[in-house]
C-alpha cells in the first residue's frame, strides 16, 4: 500500500519546474535562486549547502478553532519564503549563526549557536522566527536520541515573498522553511507528518499559542488541492475545489502584529475559549476539580454538550452554549467562583495566559464558544459541498455562502475583524464575489474572496478603484506595488529541499 501523504518526507528535488511549474513563474523563481546564490556569496564567501523553501497559506475556512482541536481546510499560496543555508565545520569559526535577508530592509541577525538560548521576547527581531526552528531541531534531535554532535556555525539567508502581517502566514513560512533547512544541512529528512508538529511547537517559542493550521498546510500542501486538516494526530485529505471558481487575496493595508498584541488579542481570545470549556464542563456535571485539570479545548467538552443537546432533540452543540453560558462578559471573580480555584493555576501559570489575565477585565466565553462550534460545522458543510453531487455553479455559490456566514461569526461574535477589513470584505461582495471572509488571525491582514474564474480581471480591477485607490492618492501604498496586495491563487504545492 502507498504510504499516506503525511507519513512521506520532504521532497528533495534538483530542479525547480516541480514546485514552480513552467512559464513566467519557473522563470521569476530561477531569477530568484540565482539572486539568492550571489548574495549569500557576497554576504559569506561561500556558496549555500542546500536550500528549503515553504509557501505561505490562505485558511478558505475554519478561522480560529485549530488550537480548539478542530479540523480547517486551508490551501497553500504561490508565495514563499526560501531559505539558503550553510553548515560550517567543526573547526571553522565564528560558532555562531548569522542571518541575513536578501531584503535590506531587514539587517543581519546574529546569535550564539546555542540551541539553549533563551528568545528576549521583549527585543523582538526578525532573526527570533529561525531561532525558533533553530531550537526545535536540536529539541525534536534530543527527543529522538539522534546525534548531531556539538553546535557548529551556520550561515543563512533568507528570501521571503509572503508579505508579513498579511494573515497569510509569513511566519509559518518563515519557520517551517528554517526548521526545514537545518534539518538538510544535517543531512536529516522526517515525515511531513512529524515536522507539522515541530513547527507549530517551534513557533510557540516566540509566544504565540498557535494552533497548528499553518504548519500542517505549508509543510503538506499539494499543488491543485485545498486540504482538509485533522490534528492529533495530524493529518491531510486532499479537497479538490470545483471549477470555474478562483481565490482572490486582497490586503486590508491594516498590520496584524500578532506576537506583539497576543495579551489582548490572539492569546486572550485563546483563553477565552479555555475558560469557555472549563465552565461549561462544571455546568454539565464534571468536578470542578477534574474540569480545571482535564479540560483544555472545546472539543474536549463537545460530547457533553451533544448529550444534552440531545436531551433537547438537537445535534448542535450551541444549544449547550445558550442554556449555560451567559451572553454578558463575565468577569475574573464570576469565573472563579464556578471553578472555584484561581484562574492563574487553572491556566497552568503559562506565561502567555497570566499575560492575558492581567490584561483583560472581562471575558466572553459565550461569543467565542458560539463562533468555534458553528466554524468547526462549516468546515465540514464546505468539505461535503465539494463531494456533493451539486453542479459547479450551485457548487461555488453554496461555498460562497458558508464563507460569508464565517466572517460574519469571525466578525460579531469571535472579534477578531476590524473596520479596513469590514470595508474590504464589503467591496469584494459589492464587485460580484460569491463569498469573502477575512483570513488568518484578523484584527488586519487580508481577505479572500471566492470569485467565478471569468471575472477575476475585472474584478481585481474594480477593487483596486473602489478600496485601493484612495489609499494610493493618500501615499498609504505605491501604485506600482498593487500586484503585492490584490491577486488571484490556485492551490500551490507545500515544502521542498532544493539540492543543486
Amino acid at each position: 500500500m502507498a504510504a499516506k501523504h503525511e507519513e512521506l518526507p520532504i521532497p528533495v528535488l534538483s530542479s525547480l519546474e516541480p514546485v514552480y511549474g513552467e512559464g513566467s513563474p519557473l522563470e521569476e523563481a530561477r531569477m530568484r535562486f540565482q539572486n539568492l546564490k550571489s548574495k549569500f556569496l557576497e554576504a559569506f564567501g561561500g556558496v549555500p549547502d542546500v536550500y528549503a523553501r515553504s509557501p505561505g497559506r490562505v485558511n478558505l475556512i475554519g478561522e480560529h478553532i485549530d488550537y480548539e482541536g478542530y479540523s480547517v481546510l486551508p490551501m497553500a499560496i504561490r508565495q514563499d519564503t526560501i531559505v539558503a543555508i550553510r553548515k560550517r565545520g567543526v573547526e571553522e569559526s565564528p560558532k555562531v549563526l548569522r542571518i541575513g535577508n536578501v531584503n535590506d530592509k531587514y539587517e543581519m541577525c546574529t546569535y550564539d549557536a546555542d540551541p539553549e538560548q533563551e528568545i528576549d521576547l521583549k527585543n523582538h527581531k526578525w532573526g527570533h522566527y529561525f531561532i525558533c526552528g533553530y531550537k526545535g531541531f536540536y529539541e525534536f534531535a534530543k527527543a529522538k536520541g539522534l546525534d548531531v554532535g556539538t553546535p557548529v556555525g551556520l550561515d543563512v539567508l533568507i528570501d521571503g515573498t509572503v508579505p508579513t502581517g498579511s494573515g497569510l502566514s509569513s511566519s509559518a513560512a518563515f519557520v517551517c522553511s528554517s526548521t526545514i533547512a537545518i534539518m538538510a544541512a544535517f543531512d536529516m529528512n522526517f515525515p511531513k507528518k512529524e515536522i507539522a508538529q515541530l513547527t507549530c511547537e517551534c513557533e510557540r517559542h516566540i509566544g504565540t499559542q498557535s494552533g497548528g493550521m499553518d504548519q500542517a498546510i505549508s509543510v503538506m500542501a499539494k499543488s491543485g488541492f485545498a486540504e482538509l486538516i485533522d490534528f492529533n494526530p495530524i493529518r491531510a485529505t486532499d479537497v479538490q475545489l470545483p471549477a470555474g471558481g478562483t481565490f482572490v487575496l486582497a490586503h486590508s493595508l491594516a498590520e496584524s502584529q500578532k506576537a506583539v498584541t497576543a495579551a489582548t488579542n490572539y492569546n486572550n481570545h485563546v483563553v477565552e475559549c479555555r475558560l469557555a470549556a472549563v465552565v461549561l464542563a462544571i455546568k454539565l456535571g464534571m468536578k470542578p476539580k477534574e474540569a480545571n485539570s482535564k479540560v483544555k479545548t472545546l472539543s474536549d467538552v463537545e460530547g457533553l454538550c451533544l448529550s444534552f443537546a440531545n436531551s433537547r432533540d438537537s445535534s448542535d452543540p450551541v444549544v449547550a452554549v445558550k442554556e449555560f453560558l451567559k451572553e454578558e462578559p463575565y468577569t475574573l471573580d464570576e469565573i472563579e467562583k464556578i471553578t472555584e480555584e484561581e484562574l492563574s493555576s487553572v491556566l497552568g501559570n503559562s506565561p502567555s495566559s497570566l499575560a492575558v489575565l492581567k490584561a483583560a477585565k472581562h471575558f466572553k466565553l459565550f461569543q467565542r464558544a458560539s463562533h468555534v462550534y458553528a466554524e468547526a460545522k462549516r468546515v465540514y458543510a464546505f468539505k461535503d459541498t465539494v463531494t456533493s453531487n451539486l453542479s459547479d455553479e450551485e457548487t461555488l455559490k453554496k461555498l460562497g455562502d458558508l464563507m460569508n456566514e464565517s466572517h460574519y461569526s469571525c466578525s460579531v461574535l469571535y472579534e477578531c475583524s476590524c473596520p479596513e477589513l469590514e470595508e474590504l470584505v464589503k467591496a469584494c461582495r459589492d464587485n460580484g464575489a460569491l463569498g469573502a471572509r477575512l483570513t488568518g488571525a484578523g484584527w488586519g491582514g487580508c481577505a479572500v474572496a471566492l470569485v467565478r474564474e471569468s471575472i477575476v480581471p475585472r474584478f481585481i480591477l474594480n477593487l483596486k478603484e473602489s478600496f485601493y485607490q484612495s489609499r494610493i492618492d493618500r501615499g498609504v501604498i505605491n501604485k506600482n506595488d498593487l500586484g503585492l496586495y490584490v491577486f488571484a491563487s490556485k492551490p500551490s504545492s507545500g515544502a521542498a529541499i532544493f539540492k543543486f
